[in-house]
């Protein structure tokens, strides 16, 4: 395992590889970034996994003060999976070494979910992704679609620009069914027993909708218990089609997602 700290050797390192697996992550290593690293391994050559937290796709500068990044740690981490090639821990101006300033704009149909949330944010995730796929020359991304809207924006942006494929991993849970997170590292032991037990909650708002007429008029009354019974702050919930984002009363090829704020830290999940 090699660990870069700048372009110049980024480019010397990889320029002889032309099979590259890519993890992109902002640290806080978990369970479901090691899924992702792995399936990398398999399925490439080589494999880099990059730890860089940006703070262009913040749109919140206490979120971006507070983010859970811990080098030291997630290197103890890292250092564990064998075969894992590189990992790339990029200052601000390696990233940012072409100064150009970024004309990424969302198309208005984009603007929904945590886009209409977090002004700028999905910009700045399709900027840096845009950079770092630039200095990399990766064969294939690899995503995990517990931000499936993230995911469904990368790949689409990526794929229609660079000859890299984006993949898509399935969501990573604990043992109480909480999809693994960086975030979850800001949760004292009972915060984390309360968000696990809402979690639950919601995954059974799955098999509810089966047989509902409107879906997402159940959502909305759904939406008002959650908020009062566990005093949480819902920023959507809402079905939608998983081609397209678009909102859908269709059970069928269609995901529920989530966004909530409990004590001030913002979740997000979709099932």
């Amino acid at each position: 395992m090699k660990i870069i700290l700048n372009n110049n050797i980024l480019r010397k390192t990889l320029n002889p590889f032309n099979d590259i697996g890519f993890v992109p992550t902002m640290g806080g290593i978990h369970d479901g970034h090691i899924s992702l690293i792995k399936k990398s391994i398999q399925l490439n050559k080589k494999t880099i996994v990059s730890i860089f937290v940006n703070p262009k796709q913040f749109n919140d500068i206490k979120d971006f003060k507070s983010y859970p990044s811990n080098i030291k740690n997630d290197l103890s981490i890292l250092k564990k999976i064998r075969q894992l090639d590189f990992i790339y821990i990029p200052k601000f101006n390696d990233i940012y070494e072409d100064k150009k300033k970024s004309h990424i704009r969302l198309k208005k149909k984009d603007k929904i979910l945590c886009a209409k949330h977090r002004k700028g944010h999905f910009e700045g995730v399709l900027d840096v992704m845009n950079r770092l796929t630039t200095l990399i020359k990766p064969k294939k991304i690899y995503m995990g679609k517990k931000d499936f809207q993230q995911f469904f924006l990368v790949r689409n942006f990526i794929e229609q620009k660079f000859n890299t494929k984006v993949i898509g991993c399935k969501t990573i849970r604990n043992k109480n069914k909480l999809a693994l997170s960086s975030r979850n590292f800001l949760l004292n032991k009972q915060e984390l027993n309360d968000v696990e037990k809402i979690s639950k909650l919601f995954l059974n708002l799955k098999n509810k909708i089966k047989n509902t007429n409107n879906i997402n008029r159940f959502l909305q009354k759904s939406k008002k218990e959650f908020e009062s019974f566990f005093k949480i702050k819902i920023e959507y919930l809402e079905n939608r089609n998983t081609k397209n984002l678009t909102i859908s009363n269709k059970y069928q090829k269609s995901k529920i997602f989530l966004s909530y704020y409990y004590k001030g830290i913002r979740l997000i999940d979709n099932f």
